[in-house]
């Protein structure tokens, strides 16, 4: 009965098109009103600009600690991919179940919503939260401001279960994920004279060869202990952009790049490697052209990754819900750290596979909501018990 009512509850989901540049407050308010039927009490708070939101429901009693489930709202854009139907209408086919967000991570939040109604508020003995964030997809920033809010209200789940897609296996740890965006300012001109100008873009290509040496660096930097895949911090080169034409020297570069810190001290590393570099390489030869030439690092999030830990209670309620017999790691980030800063033991397990994730036809199969079904029907009995 709650794989039916998940699947009918994801089918809604899928349907609001959550794409991170756009709006999620029509998801938001169904979120809302379903939780409100339920008893329970709702916290919803508002991004800066107002078009974005974090829900924070709780079922139960009002007091200290319980237990949160945590998901993200947001999916990444359909645009340029070329999918075999409407992502954004739920398609049922050969034991799956087709959709954007389907596995990242919508499923995960319909079975969350499907376990509320199963519940007898008045007869949990912990608090249940449930957090469904904004902005996962761009830099974790919704859940950047749900846990600041949450630190500032005084509360401190005992355990988060992000559900983010491991195929259902326990993970106690991931990397952290830095964003960046470092702009280029030259000064244009005609092309048939390089030197009256600074090319932004041939700084930005400059920039980027530093990237990837220090990316080959990192290699030898990697924990003799770590146990990620790979064990070294990693660095990903996303986009580059600049110029408007063949013959015009571009005024203007952007590069959009990532780390994933295995600790922090490459990503200390990293950032003074480069903020030498430019102060006394690249500046240099540009400002002897021309003085007001610049270059800024934007930081778009640093969003710190899940450190795994000898006493984690997250990792072994999980564990004996789901029966598994060992834990393992993840490459991708999560929300799970900034649970864990909070004070709170958080461990990362939800249905479908990452493999499916951004990917155009995204799927889940349905066996695994099934199983995410039963690991939070085990979930509910234990707290109504």
């Amino acid at each position: 009965m709650m794989l039916n009512r998940t699947k009918d509850i994801l089918a809604d989901l899928i349907a609001f098109p959550t794409i991170s540049p756009d709006s999620n407050l029509e998801l938001i308010t169904y979120l809302c009103a379903h939780f409100e039927v339920l008893g329970a009490r709702c916290m919803t708070l508002h991004s800066e600009d107002g078009r974005k939101a974090n829900i924070f429901a709780t079922l139960g009693p009002d007091a200290p600690g319980g237990i949160v489930l945590s998901g993200h709202t947001d999916v990444v854009p359909v645009a340029d991919q070329d999918w075999a139907s409407d992502p954004f209408e739920m398609l049922e086919r050969d034991g799956k179940l087709f959709g954007r967000g389907t596995c990242d991570m919508k499923g995960f939040v319909a079975a969350a919503m499907a376990l509320a109604e199963t519940l007898d508020a008045n007869s949990l003995t912990k608090p249940l939260h449930f957090a469904f964030t904004y902005d996962e997809e761009t830099g974790c920033l919704g859940g950047q401001h749900l846990v600041r809010e949450l630190a500032a209200r005084g509360i401190t789940p005992d355990i988060a279960i992000i559900g983010e897609p491991t195929e259902m296996r326990v993970m106690e740890g991931h990397k952290g994920c830095y964003e960046y965006t470092t702009h280029f300012t030259g000064l244009e001109g005609h092309g048939s004279a390089p030197d009256a100008g600074v090319n932004a873009a041939e700084y930005a290509a400059r920039y980027v060869s530093k990237l990837l040496d220090l990316r080959e660096a990192l290699k030898g930097r990697a924990p003799a202990t770590s146990a990620f895949e790979p064990p070294w911090t990693t660095i990903n080169v996303g986009r580059v952009a600049g110029g408007v034409a063949h013959n015009v020297i571009a005024g203007k570069a952007e590069v959009d790049w990532e780390m994933r810190p295995v600790q922090i001290s490459d990503a200390d590393f990293v950032k003074g490697a480069l903020e030498n570099y430019v102060d006394d390489t690249l500046l240099p030869a540009m400002h002897a052209v021309h003085p007001e030439a610049g270059i800024t690092l934007e930081t778009i999030a640093e969003v710190v990754g899940l450190e795994p830990m000898d006493d984690n209670a997250a990792r072994d309620l999980v564990t004996e819900l789901t029966g598994a017999n060992r834990v393992d790691l993840v490459a991708f980030g999560t929300e799970a750290g900034l649970f864990q800063q909070l004070g709170t033991s958080a461990v990362v397990c939800g249905p479908g596979s990452i493999a499916q994730a951004h990917k155009p036809d995204e799927y889940i199969e349905i066996d695994q909501l099934d199983q995410c079904c039963k690991m939070l029907e085990r979930l509910g009995r234990r707290l109504s018990s």
